[in-house]
């Protein structure tokens, strides 16, 4: 029988205000802040009466061809790149990251707000950041044709994609052009593109980013020799007429969103060092070696691959890279049920006494979250550190602050997963209102004892199998009849189809 809940009256709302409601009861169900308080309100007044009081950085890096490259209708801009090839053939990346701390003080009532939410929420109703629009869409963002104080994470990259020397410091920085994944890989790959005009009135730009493309290539296949894991989903995001959902469309990874992957995860692994080597508490990100290895083993030998029974992301690596070549239409499928199975990614604490494990999907041994401070508290604490560091100013947190906020973190971050998630069901449901009856092909996500989870692709929502789930695991493929949606509670009931 399918979930039996309650509907509230939203006669009179439009779907986009009944999914901004779903977001505020859900976040609010996990104990997240949907509103800022009126102390952090009345403190952006003030920055904006008085301004940033703050002296620029020594070194000035305006003159770099700094770009920044993010979704279309991002605003909260994080953080910008530019490449300077070497006489010895290597080539310097640089990647400039917002300095947030200088507007937002430890202990400050925007402070408070951050450092309890952990992150910004991205729902299909509303966006909650993490800081005030007027920070992260304004003042704390690398907007185009800006002048902003950042941190330069440094990285010279040889020809074999090895980081053979780095460096951290702060930067005045300037974003000649704000540039889109989709418009941007249109133009990497030789298509007609809205970013045309720009590239032929500014070829160096054109060239600096053909640069950084060949050097992400590089640092992908790198990582991908030690073990790096290969791994592709496809996120259904919400297409709205006026305030009318009318589609789910599939969100394709492209060339260009792996260049700032790329980047980004070379800057926090050379972040993680830089820490490390200076002997100071810091935050880490780590993935552990995955606790349900041997079902893993299982599903890559229905594809008839032999894995070891121990853990081994080089043996996975290769597996994976294999089924993508080929089966690259069902390789998000089996991307998905490895991602369930590896397990969650987590904050820990990284000492001297007690070095943090690594990160198990991007087989590296120390990586932290540094690059995102508009919109992750992480990163914004690594920050701090980072500055405290750099200048000899006693460490904004000791040992047990630091550990509490790697416990809090992590809780919060699953927290807004969940409501991010629990929105996009009621997307989903609201889209398939209409569709009761019909049979969908499906893949076993989730199997537990609170309930069987299957996606279905066609449009692409998960929701909960209600019936026939006996024997059901995590990998197996089924067909399936929806049999109930709940706009409110994002509920989607699917029945087994018996073949």
């Amino acid at each position: 029988m399918y979930r039996n809940q309650p509907m509230l009256n939203s006669s009179r709302e439009n779907g986009r205000s009944v999914l901004e409601r779903v977001a505020r009861r859900a976040m609010t169900e996990r104990e997240l802040w949907p509103d800022f308080s009126k102390d952090a309100l009345h403190e952006i007044e003030k920055i904006q009466k008085n301004g940033p009081a703050t002296d620029a950085p020594a070194k000035d890096l305006r003159h770099l061809l700094w770009a920044s490259i993010d979704n279309d209708d991002s605003l909260d801009l994080d953080q910008l790149t530019a490449a300077e090839a070497l006489s010895d053939g290597t080539v310097r990346i640089l990647v400039a990251i917002a300095d947030v701390d200088t507007l937002v003080p430890e202990n400050s009532a925007i402070d408070a707000h951050a450092s309890h939410n952990t992150t910004s929420v991205y729902t299909a109703g509303k966006v909650f950041p993490m800081l005030p629009e007027r920070l992260s869409t304004d003042l704390t963002s690398l907007n185009a044709q800006e002048n902003r104080p950042t941190m330069v994470i440094e990285m010279v990259v040889n020809d074999a994609g090895e980081i053979v020397g780095s460096d951290i410091y702060p930067a005045l920085v300037r974003n000649h052009a704000k540039l889109a994944y989709n418009s941007l890989a249109e133009w990497m790959e030789g298509k007609q593109s809205t970013v045309d005009k720009t590239m032929a009135d500014t070829p160096e730009l054109a060239e600096n980013l053909r640069i950084q493309e060949a050097v992400a290539q590089k640092l992908r296949a790198r990582r991908e020799e030690r073990g790096a894991l290969e791994l592709q989903t496809l996120n259904a995001l919400p297409v709205f007429e006026g305030d009318e959902i009318q589609d789910l469309q599939v969100d394709q990874p492209n060339r260009a969103n792996e260049l700032i992957e790329d980047f980004m995860i070379a800057a926090n692994h050379v972040t993680a060092q830089y820490l490390r080597g200076k002997k100071v508490l810091s935050l880490r990100r780590v993935v552990r070696s995955p606790r349900r290895w041997d079902k893993i083993v299982e599903v890559a030998a229905q594809h008839g691959f032999q894995l070891p029974p121990e853990p081994d992301p080089r043996a996975l690596s290769r597996f994976l890279h294999e089924q993508k070549a080929a089966e690259p239409l069902r390789f998000p499928d089996l991307s998905l049920s490895v991602i369930k199975l590896l397990g969650s990614g987590e904050y820990v604490v990284d000492s001297q006494e007690e070095p943090a494990p690594g990160h198990f999907g991007l087989a590296v041994s120390s990586y932290t979250h540094s690059t995102a401070p508009n919109r992750r508290f992480p990163d914004l604490v690594t920050q701090r550190i980072l500055k405290a560091t750099m200048s000899g100013a006693p460490m904004p947190y000791n040992q047990d602050e630091l550990t509490y906020l790697a416990k809090h973190c992590t809780e919060k971050e699953d927290d807004a997963n969940k409501v991010e998630r629990l929105v996009a069901k009621s997307a989903a449901a609201m889209l398939l209102s209409s569709r009761i009856g019909d049979q969908f092909d499906a893949l076993c996500t989730g199997a537990a004892d609170k309930g069987t989870w299957v996606p279905v692709f066609n449009p692409m929502v998960e929701g909960r199998l209600m019936s026939g789930y006996e024997g059901v695991d995590v990998g197996d493929r089924l067909k399936v009849r929806l049999i109930h949606t709940d706009v409110e509670r994002g509920f989607i009931d699917f029945e087994m189809v018996q073949s």
